[in-house]
């Protein structure tokens, strides 16, 4: 079993409820790929660094999960890529 953590910015500009519906769809993109969420934290707007794409802030959220394989984690990858409500991302193997 593989251990990943996923970190990923929303853009600021959505509302609400879409903010929910991006976290659910791209948390529903892992489990229908065989990997099982362990941990969801919302880390809630902040700062850029330096700004991306045009924006200064967006929403922090970081995702754990337990894969069999990278088939999950390459498809997150893949479509966090080409979806506009994802500034940047970043995906981590955990070793242990």
């Amino acid at each position: 079993m593989r251990k990943y953590e996923i970190m990923f910015i929303v853009r600021p500009t959505v509302g609400e409820d879409e903010l929910k519906n991006v976290v659910k769809s791209f948390s529903d993109i892992l489990t229908s790929n065989g990997a099982k969420i362990t941990d969801t934290t919302e880390m809630g707007q902040r700062e850029l660094a330096y700004e991306i794409k045009k924006f200064k802030s967006g929403y922090y959220y970081v995702i754990n999960i337990d894969a069999n394989d990278d088939k999950a984690v390459k498809e997150f990858d893949r479509l966090a890529l080409i979806s506009n409500d994802i500034v940047r991302h970043l995906i981590t193997k955990i070793e242990i």
